[in-house]
């Protein structure tokens, strides 16, 4: 059993390299760690209450942890746990900007940092932490959303709704080039006003309606020249974006979603570019999740890009 608090699992014989799981292999990171995948929890309902959501994804963190734990450590990158930043207050500006300080400190000292959240309002407090650790260097971000929703919403308090606009509008007066890419976006799940908003803003984006197996082809080839010029990529996976059958436990189920077939080929595009810096997961509610199928399917995709988008860094 891992020392990490939220950790155990299966051990397997003989117990060595070959038989390792997360749980076995995860670390509390040090000063000077060797960089590797920093896992970084946010346990938030906040953004979703204000919008009005299905609460639960505050629970998302520990559960994550639990389906990661007994997944195969598939190279000898290091894998630390962060610890978790917590919203009980109802101060949702104040956790954002405590996970965004955390963030920044792994980005700092050279790890892939990967948020397990919470709501989607965790995008706004990635996206700072990202900005805080670029500082003055202006390097050309591009943010990448596997989501149904744009979620960029102009309301009276940041939610779970607003992070996209929250993080285009912090750019632009950093003066930070920022490239904002959504795949999954449903028609059905977004109104007049968002796609004007999108439109006006360039936002390059994709319906599910447009994400099948016949066009995927076509849609990696656009994604990987996006991503051509820039320089630093944040990927941020809604799990609300994929068909409800493999993601019933969350706020807002979708009624097509973009299936694993199609998002996986994605991400690992984005992964294999060696230009990902962070990722995190949104919208888990174990409380509205069955056979934590919602759980294991984000585990899972967490698993698959960390290791490839350090297979990318690691490439000569």
């Amino acid at each position: 059993m891992s020392a990490i608090e939220g950790w155990s699992g299966r051990i397997d014989l003989p117990e060595d390299a070959s038989t390792r799981r997360w749980h076995q292999w995860v670390r509390a990171p040090q000063p000077g760690s060797e960089p590797g995948v920093a896992v970084l929890g946010f346990a938030c309902d906040e953004g979703v209450r204000r919008n009005h959501g299905r609460v639960g994804a505050a629970e998302g963190p520990a559960a994550l942890r639990r389906m990661l734990s007994n997944l195969p450590v598939l190279d000898d990158a290091p894998l630390y746990d962060a610890g978790t930043v917590a919203c009980a207050d109802g101060d949702l500006e104040g956790a954002q900007t405590r996970y965004a300080d955390a963030m920044a400190a792994l980005l700092d000292a050279g790890h892939l940092a990967v948020g397990l959240g919470g709501g989607h309002e965790i995008a706004f407090a990635s996206y700072l932490g990202l900005a805080r650790h670029l500082r003055a260097r202006r390097p050309r971000l591009a943010i990448v959303n596997i989501d149904a929703h744009f979620d960029l919403r102009r309301q009276d308090q940041g939610s779970s709704g607003t992070p996209f606009l929250q993080a285009i509008e912090d750019a632009r007066e950093r003066g930070l080039p920022l490239d904002y890419l959504a795949y999954g976006i449903s028609a059905a799940a977004n109104t007049r006003v968002l796609f004007d908003t999108a439109n006006a803003l360039g936002v390059h984006y994709v319906r599910d309606d447009e994400l099948g197996l016949l066009e995927l082809p076509q849609r990696l080839a656009e994604l990987k020249e996006k991503l051509a010029d820039v320089d630093a990529i944040y990927l941020t996976i809604d799990i609300d974006g994929l068909p409800h059958a493999m993601a019933p436990g969350v706020s807002a189920p979708a009624a097509r979603g973009v299936p694993m077939e199609v998002v996986e080929p994605l991400l690992d595009a984005v992964a294999a570019t060696g230009k990902l810096m962070l990722m995190d997961v949104a919208e888990l509610s174990p409380p509205l999740d069955r056979d934590n199928v919602t759980a294991r399917v984000a585990a899972r995709l967490i698993h698959r890009v960390a290791h490839a988008a350090m297979k990318a860094a690691r490439a000569p």
